[in-house]
């Protein structure tokens, strides 16, 4: 196949000096090879997006949910563009009612629904920022954005009602409602008045505009929304988008489609259960607005999502590592459960079209045969329709990438970004199969370079390029709100510095290989990149989440490891144990067991002898949200494992010193 470059060089190196450590050659995608993608000069905010889609396709359907009728749910029932645009409008007019001015605040509170996205649309009609709001950043989260955004109307899920209502009392300075997403009791209206807040229903408030059309103007600079970020530490971030920033991640999203795969168009459908609260969610159903696609959304509960899937058949799925993983850990278990012939026939078919694929055949070139009689019932799974997968948020194992590329029967890319960058600023390419195990080229709405980092080992000018990832261009943020400090240190030689540690490959794609906060030094001096060992450790199929943990007073490392309940289930029954699932996570065997198997998958994947696991612990519960020890994106909080674990990690480090002392 034909070797091809999908980076291009337009910069040259920058030697070290100044106190700055050296940085290696700008590159942009080979697709924006002649200059960043230019953007409209007629799309001043999302808001145009919306806008003339209503124009261009006012009887498509818009936004779906399921109909639920005696606590059971239905089909989807759908509103058109059309029905959407002349709801939001009327809520554009009461949120100016209540004296909300252009480049105001209002906030919005809950899980995906038609609802988040009008509110969202009226904000962007008026030129007034929204705030996603989230008690999954921690329990003091909400009533830190409500106070440091300054937001003045809440729009909000009924359930979260009483949780707002909690905090209400401290935050009384700027809210002058709250809006629920449908109903409130009069009751529960009654307390929120009584801390004279008003309190509306969606219905009420929708009555109480008197503006028929959007008169506010809104300008590229203008800023659309501020989005805190989930940070492992401190309070929230309060990242500044700008309508500039969406309409770059929308335009270069339909841009690279355009150039190297297809569009999206009216006819597709997305299925909305990633928080909108997030950037990653918000720039895609802001694309499919933007070509009159539909969008569906889940029950906001986590036990119908495949139920909700395989009822709306939706052709595009968007996914996080965690929700691709178990996706393929529920299809090995029904293949494992199966006869040996079906597993020898699966095997086989797996086997023919990765190396199909392995050749440079495109995904519906490689085994149309096998696709219909062996992986069809895998893609059935997701409703039988979805024709492209995109996963963000942390990198992709490689394990699962490759699995889901060969089974999914469709096209998969893989992107990385930042709330900052505005979603994606680097993604694979759809198709170009040997891009696996990276995040792609540069998008081409933005310029990146690399970044030595000497007290880690990475050099921005060796053969094998590797640094800080750093970037410029239209998607980026325009600084953390009322935080200039923490601006000019991630913008203080006009790169954003984003953290994670990346590696050119041969042909211009980027691998994220490490983060530049999550390296610790052990007593002996080695230097520990905590990340990369977790991504390793996980690829064993006995385990769904290990947290590696190490400091520089001792000399080895030791675990918390999640274990699968059918592994160590599998592993009583072949050692005569009858205790349930967490009695056998405290058996010292079993403990045992999972350790040596983890540092098998670790020597094969060539960790060093100080990279092995001394002691670990088993945690039958998976580590959660509601605990605080992960992030909403499912990214490890470290400094919360390590005091929710810090007993443990002791004993940990006593038990393995004990075991080798002569």
């Amino acid at each position: 196949m034909e070797e091809k470059m999908y980076s291009v060089k337009v910069g040259e190196p920058t030697p070290a000096g100044g106190g700055r450590p050296s940085a290696g050659p700008v590159y942009r995608s080979i697709y924006a090879k002649d200059g960043l993608m230019p953007l409209p000069k007629e799309i001043q905010s999302p808001w145009d997006f919306f806008s003339e889609a209503v124009k261009k396709y006012p009887k498509n359907r818009m936004l779906g949910q399921r109909q639920v009728s005696d606590g059971k749910a239905g089909d989807y029932v759908w509103q058109t563009y059309e029905e959407v645009y002349q709801k939001v409008i009327k809520i554009g007019a009461a949120i100016r009612s209540f004296g909300v001015k252009p480049g105001g605040h209002c906030g919005i509170y809950g899980s995906n629904c038609p609802e988040w996205v009008m509110a969202m649309q009226a904000c962007s009609s008026q030129g007034i920022c929204y705030v996603p709001l989230y008690d999954t950043l921690g329990p003091n989260a909400v009533e830190f954005i409500l106070d440091h955004a300054e937001i003045s109307i809440a729009f909000v899920q009924a359930s979260k009602i009483k949780s707002l209502l909690a905090i209400l009392p401290k935050c009384t300075a700027h809210i002058k409602a709250i809006v629920s997403f449908g109903d409130v009791t009069n009751e529960l209206k009654r307390e929120v008045e009584q801390l004279r807040v008003s309190c509306f229903s969606w219905e009420e408030f929708s009555t109480m505009g008197t503006e028929t059309q959007d008169i506010s103007r809104k300008q590229k600079d203008d800023i659309c929304t501020i989005m805190y970020t989930s940070g492992t530490t401190g309070d929230p971030k309060g990242v500044i988008i700008t309508n500039r920033a969406i309409i770059a991640g929308v335009m270069t999203t339909e841009n690279l489609l355009e150039l190297t795969d297809k569009v999206v168009s009216e006819d597709d459908s997305y299925f909305s259960y990633l928080p909108l609260a997030h950037i990653f969610d918000q720039v895609i159903e802001n694309y499919c607005i933007f070509k009159g696609a539909s969008i569906g959304f889940w029950q906001g509960d986590i036990r119908y999502l495949m139920e909700d899937v395989q009822v709306m058949k939706p052709t595009i799925f968007c996914g996080v590592p965690r929700v691709y993983d178990r996706i393929y850990t529920g299809i090995n278990l029904k293949i494992q459960s199966g006869g040996l012939i079906g597993k020898q026939i699966f095997q086989y078919a797996y086997n023919y079209k990765l190396a199909n694929l392995r050749k440079g055949f495109k995904q519906h070139e490689a085994s149309p045969f096998f696709d219909k009689i062996v992986f069809s019932k895998i893609k059935e799974g997701l409703g039988g329709r979805i024709r492209l997968m995109l996963s963000g948020a942390a990198p992709l194992p490689r394990h699962i990438e490759e699995f889901m590329r060969v089974t999914g029967c469709c096209a998969l890319a893989q992107g990385y970004g930042l709330t900052e960058s505005c979603a994606g600023c680097f993604t694979s390419i759809a198709n170009i199969f040997s891009m696996i195990g990276t995040v792609g080229p540069p998008v081409t709405a933005i310029q990146a370079r690399l970044e030595s980092i000497p007290e880690m080992g990475y050099d921005a000018l060796s053969n094998v390029p590797r640094g800080e990832i750093c970037l410029r261009g239209h998607t980026l943020f325009s600084g953390y709100y009322k935080r200039p400090d923490l601006t000019e240190e991630v913008f203080s030689d006009g790169w954003f510095h984003t953290g994670d540690i990346g590696e050119w490959q041969p042909d211009g794609t980027m691998k994220i290989i490490d983060r530049k906060k999550n390296i610790f030094k052990l007593s002996q001096g080695e230097y520990v990149a905590v990340e990369v060992l977790e991504s390793a450790y996980v690829q064993s199929p006995l385990v769904t989440s290990v947290w590696v943990y190490g400091n520089s007073f001792e000399s080895f490392l030791v675990a918390v490891v999640v274990p699968e309940k059918q592994a160590i289930e599998d592993w009583a029954a072949l050692n005569n144990k009858t205790s349930d699932f967490a009695e056998l996570c405290n058996d010292p065997k079993a403990r045992r067991y999972i350790q040596d198997e983890l540092n098998k998958t670790g020597k094969k994947l060539g960790l060093r002898g100080f990279e092995m696991l001394r002691a670990v612990h088993l945690e039958p519960v998976p580590f959660g949200i509601e605990k605080d020890l992960i992030t909403p994106t499912f990214k490890l909080k470290r400094p919360q494992l390590l005091k929710y674990y810090k007993d443990r990690v002791d004993q940990l480090y006593k038990d393995a010193k004990m075991a080798t002392a002569p």
